[in-house]
């Protein structure tokens, strides 16, 4: 059974589209602003659009994997002013904090704790770091950059001057220090730190886009190529060993067979790919998903039930990776909250797989993900307002309601791609 949030939505939501149909959703969701981002001056967006009763979420920040995100939906519809926009900026935030990376390289500084590392979050007015502890291990984060950063270059979008590929040189050369193929990170969603797999791959899509750049330019000298290639080689076949999982440690705490995250590595990286990419599909679409979304693993008590009651404001968005016990300890079992970044994903997902195959099945499957995904969107009734994508749907008294951080900008991001997909598919 289909949930629609949104009861406007439901003559729209249909189980076989014409190219018309998807414009008249897209001209629904433009006149409701459900699409519209609010970006800062310099390009870069915060996580969340958030007003004086979420502004304690502290989704205002930027986190350099929304971002790229957000930037690569808009060169999806090929909008890559504001693509561009957004990567220079990025660009500029980790030129003016380098330091971070060279200290490491250089062991002045110890990578095994988190403050130490480049920050994935920071202050996106002036480029500068927030003095708060935080989860900063994320090597998925770093590697979102240098994925799309080198793929725009590839594909001719913008020029890497010396200095931008000084900065660049820095990331494989961080990598090998922490040796990131068995480096514990706290990868996509901030928590405790483990070896995952859906860190690896997307550190794996970065080096070997920077492998491509570098592939085609002589300046470069033949040891820093076999370096990276080295890289990608350890990266490959430690990620051979984890997946279909997300971690196979023995730590009971670390060690995961299902994680929503995986799916980032089919799209948009193309680092997982046939058979391994359709395990990790049935993985998700058995093991995590809901009625209202997916859950990002087994045992997530973020947002679990009736979360606001159990924790106050402050408490709620916190640095959560060094101790999940008290969190953890509210969740009973299938009380996960249901979040809305993956079904578009999904969807695209199939689409592109109908777009080579033709297959019947792979494009009612595009269209069921894409449904699920837009009634999503939430209704009048929802405390959050109307027209909205959330982050997740959780339980509150026993019914499913959007979490606070809505409007998120990534299932925004998500919900684009879904979207231009069907269009490609229907023509």
């Amino acid at each position: 059974m289909l949930i629609i949030n949104n009861e406007s939505m439901d003559k729209y939501i249909k189980s076989r589209y014409t190219y018309q149909n998807i414009q008249e959703i897209l001209n629904v969701l433009e006149a409701q602003k459900t699409l519209t981002f609010s970006p800062l001056d310099n390009g870069l967006f915060p996580a969340a659009k958030t007003g004086k009763e979420t502004d304690y979420t502290g989704y205002s920040s930027i986190w350099v994997r929304d971002n790229i995100h957000i930037a690569h939906a808009h060169s999806v519809l090929d909008n890559y002013e504001i693509a561009l926009k957004t990567i220079n900026a990025l660009m500029c935030y980790f030129k003016k904090h380098k330091n971070r990376f060279e200290k490491i390289i250089s062991f002045q500084s110890d990578p095994s704790d988190p403050m130490n590392r480049p920050h994935i979050r920071f202050n996106g007015f002036n480029l500068e770091e927030i003095d708060q502890k935080w989860a900063h291990a994320q090597n998925d984060a770093l590697g979102y950059f240098l994925w799309f950063y080198c793929k725009l270059a590839n594909q001719g979008r913008l020029k890497i001057l010396d200095e931008d590929l000084e900065l660049l040189l820095l990331f494989p050369k961080y990598w090998s220090t922490i040796q990131f193929w068995q480096d514990e990170d706290s990868g996509h969603w901030e928590e405790n730190r483990k070896i995952s797999a859906s860190s690896i791959g997307v550190v794996l899509a970065a080096l070997q886009e920077l492998n491509h750049y570098l592939s085609n330019h002589n300046q470069i000298k033949m040891e820093v190529i076999d370096q990276i290639k080295y890289l990608i080689g350890m990266g490959q076949q430690s990620l051979d060993l984890i997946l279909p999982s997300e971690c196979i440690q023995s730590d009971s705490k670390k060690k995961r067979r299902f994680d929503s995250a995986l799916l980032f590595l089919i799209y948009p990286l193309g680092v997982v790919t046939g058979n391994m990419a359709d395990t990790i599909l049935n993985d998700v679409m058995t093991n995590l998903q809901g009625k209202y979304g997916i859950r990002r693993y087994i045992g997530d008590s973020y947002w679990s039930a009736d979360y606001k009651k159990k924790l106050e404001p402050g408490a709620r968005t916190v640095d959560f990776s060094d101790d999940l016990s008290t969190r953890d300890s509210f969740l009973k079992e299938n009380e996960e909250a249901q979040w809305c970044i993956f079904d578009p994903i999904i969807s695209v997902i199939f689409g592109l797989k109908y777009q080579k195959t033709k297959s019947e099945h792979d494009f009612n499957l595009q269209i069921h993900y894409l449904n699920r995904s837009l009634g999503q969107i939430t209704g009048f009734q929802s405390n959050t307002g109307e027209f909205l994508c959330p982050e997740s749907y959780y339980l509150e008294d026993g019914k499913y309601v959007p979490s606070d951080p809505t409007p998120l900008y990534w299932t925004q991001a998500n919900l684009i791609c879904a979207l231009k997909t069907m269009e490609h598919s229907l023509q």
